[in-house]
């Protein structure tokens, strides 16, 4: 009887064996399931997140913390370096000079990276020669000069204009009258440059008087016309600055009357110009732009403030605290350059004209050979 029993009992133990299993399996999976949903749920502003602890710094951990903020300063930018410039004035000092100090004065110049000292010549003639030989960057003279000493191949060029018109005129002795030709041939000139002796002496004295037995030749004053008249050496300069000159001979007694020098139809030309060298033109026309900006600024402020420029003026060069100088400031302040880089090249192509015509020169120099515009280099 156990035998028959044992004979059922054995299935029966088995199906209740893989029962037991399949229900375990089951519970089992609907477990993963349950967890792999909750796994790939996606996440949202309320969802708890959990970093591994291996991402956390221990906090007993003895490494030193980074700085929050530099430890020291950056160090402070270098200035450019400033360029020296050496200018050689083309006599004394004076106010039609006014431009170059009040540039100076105002630190116009240094706001562009130059620095410019202003020196006056013992000798007016050795202005272009030191800066042809290199011994001064800048040089100051009269346009019709700056003609025939590049006709005599002196390497000079035109950069700036400070006076657009002549300061120069021929100044005679005596009371004003109606001069002819004959009177103006029998005066006995003087000349402290070339301007004169080559421009208007000519137009004064025809070849015809110079060639006569009585002819008394013009004198080179060597730059001192009021010694020469107060002695009587000479009747008329015939190229002497006519804002300076008639008023200090007038404190020494002697009357004079002007003749300017359209009046001789000599064609106008500009007062007063700054050459540079021409051989360094190109190489240092970044320079000499900066330099005529500088001087553009002080000509648009003294022309604002004319009183307060000619203050600044007299109180840093004292010496031009004076009545011939302050009578001359309104006149020299009308004949101003405003823009002292912009180039009349008519007006120096004229002048070349003129002096190849009366045979002064023999040959047509072109404008670019005598004058440019340092902003378009």
């Amino acid at each position: 009887m156990l035998r028959c029993l044992s004979r059922y009992w054995h299935p029966v133990l088995l199906s209740l064996i893989f029962t037991l299993l399949f229900f375990n399996s089951a519970s089992y999976a609907n477990e993963e399931s349950e967890e792999s949903s909750q796994e790939t749920a996606p996440l949202t502003l309320d969802t708890d997140v959990e970093v591994p602890d291996s991402l956390w710094r221990p906090v007993e951990s003895d490494t030193e913390a980074a700085p929050t903020m530099a430890l020291a300063p950056a160090p402070p930018l270098e200035p450019p370096p400033v360029k020296h410039l050496t200018l050689m004035l083309d006599w004394y000092l004076s106010p039609q000079h006014a431009a170059l100090v009040i540039a100076k004065e105002r630190g116009l110049y240094i706001n562009q990276g130059l620095e410019v000292e202003i020196q006056s010549p013992a000798d007016p003639s050795i202005a272009i020669k030191l800066l042809t030989a290199g011994e001064v960057d800048l040089a100051l003279t009269r346009q019709p000069l700056l003609h025939l000493q590049a006709h005599n191949g002196a390497p000079i060029i035109r950069i700036a204009t400070l006076i657009e018109t002549s300061l120069t005129a021929v100044i005679v002795t005596g009371e004003e009258q109606a001069e002819t030709e004959n009177t103006l041939a029998g005066l006995h000139y003087g000349y402290t440059t070339g301007e004169g002796r080559d421009l208007s002496i000519p137009r004064l004295l025809p070849r015809s008087v110079q060639q006569t037995d009585d002819f008394a030749a013009p004198v080179n004053l060597h730059f001192d016309p009021i010694r020469a008249m107060r002695e009587g050496q000479i009747d008329a300069v015939s190229d002497g600055f006519y804002h300076y000159l008639p008023q200090q001979l007038a404190t020494e007694g002697i009357n004079t009357h002007i003749i300017r020098f359209d009046e001789l139809d000599i064609p106008r030309s500009d007062g007063l110009v700054v050459l540079a060298n021409s051989d360094t033109l190109a190489r240092r026309a970044d320079t000499w732009s900066r330099f005529v900006l500088a001087l553009e600024q002080a000509s648009h402020w003294i022309v604002d403030n004319p009183d307060a420029a000619w203050e600044l003026l007299i109180s840093t060069h004292p010496v031009l605290d004076n009545d011939i100088n302050a009578g001359a400031w309104e006149d020299i302040l009308r004949r101003m350059a405003l823009n002292p880089a912009a180039l009349d090249s008519r007006r120096y192509a004229a002048f070349e004209t003129f002096l190849q015509q009366t045979g002064i020169t023999s040959d047509v120099l072109p404008v670019s050979r005598l004058a440019v515009d340092p902003h378009t280099l």
